[in-house]
């Protein structure tokens, strides 16, 4: 990428996570300090093929650091996914002399950033903006943090009523393709159980633990669940199976759904997104692009667009050994 940059574009797409802002925030500031101009760019793709930019300075992310959700709105681009939306977005960014484009959101975004790089060579940057941690590439991405201490704090409460009730909770959190909230909020929660799509315990081994639970002495139990997990069709056929085969449990089912994406960001999260815009803008400045970037051992890093696509997030076999041994 040998031309000058004079203005980035900056967008949110695909699911809001806590921690965008922060994001958004650390990008404006961050060309400001360098004295580039920086357009925000509203509702994701279908802004940049309706042309929906806004000129932001430093002044106009005030106190938004500690906000949930994104300013800048997002939105899925169907029109995107053609030739013809793609054309007519390029068309609007060169218009607007917008000279390279910093994308925070999930895999799905990062794949149209990709294309879009591919097809105009136009320099973007991503930031892994998605509270499933589902990204290769970085160990956390923006939202995870906060999304683990939102539902730590949800299973708290559920376990009061638990407890009071001698009731058997399965708590069904997000993570359609990965069980790193389930497993994390699980062990941080004190769950009894945890189902993650990435390891199968099957419906026997399940009984059985809800059985040695009883056995021992537990009054009640949690039993915290991926919506990915593919033990059962559904955590309320689950909740039947188990009724059939263990009638002494008094069950209960709690999905706790889109509350998981709100809130104000951790702290952690503010931090993080603060360093990965910064580090956005700054590589883009260095002539770098199609790239992610992402947090690995502490250290900012950047990862190839397609790597992060493409690759899987693996998740931690310390913490699956762990959580059997702390739900002896």
């Amino acid at each position: 990428m040998s031309k000058v940059i004079k203005k980035i574009g900056v967008l949110t797409s695909g699911g809001d996570s806590p921690g965008m802002n922060a994001a958004i925030r650390s990008v404006v500031r961050t060309c400001a300090f360098h004295n580039i101009e920086c357009i925000g760019i509203y509702r994701g793709y279908q802004g940049m093929i309706e042309g929906d930019f806004k000129e932001m300075g430093p002044r106009s992310v005030n106190n938004i650091v500690n906000k949930g959700g994104t300013i800048l709105k997002s939105a899925r681009s169907k029109e995107f996914m053609t030739v013809e939306g793609r054309i007519k977005a390029h068309q609007n960014l060169v218009q607007a002399g917008i000279d390279a484009l910093v994308v925070i959101g999930g895999d799905g975004s990062f794949t149209g950033a990709e294309v879009f790089n591919n097809e105009f060579g136009y320099p973007v940057m991503g930031i892994p903006g998605t509270i499933d941690n589902d990204i290769f590439g970085t160990s956390h991405t923006l939202g995870f943090d906060t999304a683990l201490n939102t539902v730590v704090e949800c299973i708290d409460k559920i376990r009061d009523t638990a407890s009071s009730h001698n009731r058997l909770f399965l708590v069904e959190v997000m993570g359609r393709d990965a069980g790193h909230i389930a497993l994390n909020a699980g062990i941080g929660a004190g769950a009894e159980e945890i189902l993650i799509p990435e390891q199968d315990l099957g419906l026997d081994r399940l009984l059985e633990s809800l059985r040695k639970s009883k056995a021992s002495g537990k009054s009640s139990s949690i039993v915290v669940i991926a919506e990915g997990d593919k033990i059962g069709k559904s955590v309320f056929e689950l909740k039947d199976y188990i009724e059939d085969n263990l009638p002494e449990y008094d069950i209960r089912v709690s999905v706790l759904g889109h509350m998981q994406r709100g809130g104000a960001p951790s702290c952690y999260d503010r931090v993080l997104a603060s360093r990965l815009g910064v580090k956005a803008v700054e590589s883009i400045l260095e002539g770098k692009s199609n790239f992610m970037v992402g947090i690995i051992n502490d250290k900012v890093a950047l990862t190839p667009l397609e790597n992060a696509i493409k690759g899987h997030s693996e998740i931690d076999k310390e913490l699956l050994r762990v959580s059997d041994i702390m739900s002896t």
